[in-house]
């Protein structure tokens, strides 16, 4: 599977941004989609994931602002009032029979 990732940007605190990816290869084996992220220092952390069926799973520290949703081997991440600590690189993954897949990263920067 291929990920193509897009929607990163710079933003202000309080702003907002939406993240989109978009999956390529053998989608129909992939059961799961979501994003992680990664902050300069920091371990890669898990943000929201999407089943097929549309279940979510969010981290705590999302607190209600993001929301994630798919159309087939598509999702967006749809990101409200964010903050500084959200600032890092966001990856596109996927979770199939073999195992994971990752995008290449978009770079999300809020400021303060």
């Amino acid at each position: 599977v291929q990920l193509q990732a897009s929607g990163g940007g710079l933003v202000q605190a309080g702003g907002s941004l939406t993240l989109s990816c978009a999956a390529s290869g053998t989608i129909s084996s992939i059961s799961v989609m979501g994003w992680y992220r990664q902050a300069p220092g920091t371990q890669r952390e898990l943000v929201a994931s999407i089943s097929k069926a549309g279940s979510t799973d969010y981290a705590n520290f999302v607190e209600g602002r993001f929301t994630i949703s798919r159309d087939n081997a598509k999702n967006t991440l749809e990101m409200n009032s964010l903050k500084p600590e959200d600032t890092g690189v966001y990856y596109c993954v996927t979770w199939a029979p073999w195992g994971m897949d990752w995008g290449q990263g978009t770079q999300v920067t809020v400021s303060s």
